[in-house]
């Protein structure tokens, strides 16, 4: 699968914002949008690829409706930081076969 990467995105800035964040990766789909960090420091970080990886594939399993009702839902109630797809993500980070599946295009 190829995954799309946007460098300096209103998206992720928006997002940085929200959650007062210096730099910011944030997943539409298929598509990691960045924020004040470019596309090779983004994909040297494994940890942090491996994330947002988790969170495409959580788009593909739910669909784009139901992930982002759902993701919503978790981050009213339980808070960003312990929404499941985040937690999901956040455990997916030491997960090293998760990066052979995908391919990057900038």
């Amino acid at each position: 699968m190829n995954i799309k990467i946007k460098e300096n995105a209103l998206l992720a800035r928006i997002a940085a914002r929200v959650l007062r964040s210096e730099r910011m990766a944030i997943t539409v789909g298929c598509t990691i949008y960045l924020w004040k960090t470019d596309a090779a420091t983004f994909r040297s970080d494994s940890c942090w690829v491996r994330h947002e990886l988790k969170h495409v594939e959580q788009y593909l399993r739910y669909g784009w409706i139901l992930f982002l009702l759902w993701y919503t839902w978790e981050s009213l109630v339980h808070g960003y930081r312990n929404n499941r797809f985040e937690i999901e993500a956040r455990n997916a980070e030491n997960e090293v076969t998760i990066l052979e599946s995908h391919l990057f295009r900038v």
